[in-house]
């Protein structure tokens, strides 16, 4: 069977490119085809597979401005000819599941959230947007929500990374998806009871506006309770400032996988301040035994079980965050939050689960496109 997966970009090495790298152990001779490809920044990942970029890699400097290029992102992705294959696979945040696709050949989408920008946080990112963005935002995004629209309709089956996501396909789409939940990498993540706990809590992801590290901050600032902060982005000098020098506040810049482990295995729990479309890093901790603080919107309510795992707070807010934190040293104290069932919550989301379920829906894609085609 000759397999096609598609994926937004590939510029740097992440939570998506990680499920790229899961779908390749299924189907390892299978094809890339994706909008820009950076060789350099992905080295030691998808050096062996064959990947196939569209005509904006040819734009100079293409890799660091694509995200500007959105208004050429449908064509570039409805340019690339699948007629070939047997299997056509879009792993899609953006404009990846846009590919146009034989009938008789089976589309499955595993969408990690419809995009953000046109739909539900659109007048976010417009309000952190300079004139000129603003002025290409409000001239385009009518076509791009019709296009992104549109092309969902042709994709014969969705599936959603979790319940959250599904409504939001709903929402903007009116199509029904099939939920399976992103699995979790055992091989990065794991506990070591010998690792004995400290007393420091731990934010960590890319210093991006939506991520919400400025709520961490602010909670922990003058508090006198320890948290490091792990991660890099355009966001750090912000962020280094918000902290007001507070020593207690520490950022430790990006750390090997090793180094991350090492304090998930450590902390007291980790914080989650981000409203995610499934968000692997609450699973991440959890697999290294770490009871974790969310904010109660989006996937981590589906990965962290309240009053067992971890704790949420309501309004995304510092005030919030600080009441949840009185609230987890409270349950804490009292014992509350079981080694074993911490891990164990984790490691439910396993690879193998996600294989088995979605292995499950390729079969039933191709017996409903087989009675299509023979109708």
């Amino acid at each position: 069977m000759k397999v096609a997966i598609v994926h937004d970009w590939l510029t740097t090495y992440g939570g998506a490119e990680t499920f790229v790298e899961l779908w390749l152990t299924m189907y390892p001779d299978a094809d890339i085809f994706t909008l820009v490809y950076d060789k350099k920044k992905l080295k030691g990942h998808f050096e062996n597979n064959r990947i196939h970029t569209s005509y904006i890699q040819k734009i100079p400097f293409a890799t660091k401005i694509y995200r500007k290029l959105l208004k050429f992102m449908p064509k570039a992705f409805e340019s690339f000819d699948l007629s070939g294959y047997d299997l056509v696979l879009c792993s899609s945040s953006s404009c990846a599941k846009g590919v146009i696709v034989p009938p008789h050949v089976p589309q499955i989408a595993y969408v990690h959230t419809p995009m953000r920008y046109a739909w539900d946080l659109y007048f976010d990112y417009r309000a952190r947007s300079g004139r000129l963005t603003k002025f290409f935002m409000d001239k385009w995004m009518g076509d791009i929500r019709l296009w992104d629209y549109v092309s969902a309709q042709r994709i014969d089956t969705i599936v959603a990374n979790s319940k959250y996501i599904a409504r939001r396909i709903k929402k903007f789409w009116n199509r029904d998806s099939v939920v399976i939940y992103s699995p979790l990498n055992t091989k990065r993540f794991f506990d070591d009871p010998s690792v004995p706990r400290q007393d420091f809590f731990v934010a960590y992801s890319r210093f991006v506006p939506y991520k919400r590290l400025d709520i961490a901050v602010e909670a922990f600032r003058g508090s006198g309770k320890k948290l490091i902060v792990i991660g890099s982005g355009p966001e750090e000098k912000k962020l280094k400032e918000l902290s007001g020098g507070d020593k207690n506040i520490v950022f430790a810049g990006r750390l090997p996988d090793e180094d991350l482990r090492r304090h998930l295995q450590q902390c007291r729990a980790m914080v989650f301040c981000a409203e995610e479309d499934f968000g692997l890093a609450p699973l991440e901790a959890q697999a290294c035994g770490a009871p974790v603080i969310a904010f109660g919107r989006g996937g981590a309510c589906e990965t962290v079980i309240g009053e067992k795992t971890g704790v949420f707070f309501a309004e995304q807010n510092a005030e919030s965050l600080k009441k949840a934190l009185e609230h987890f040293e409270t349950l804490h104290q009292n014992g509350v939050f079981d080694h074993d069932t911490i891990v164990r919550q984790a490691k439910s989301f396993s690879t193998q689960r996600f294989k088995r379920e979605f292995a499950q829906i390729v079969e039933e894609t191709k017996a409903k496109i087989q009675i299509k085609v023979e109708s």
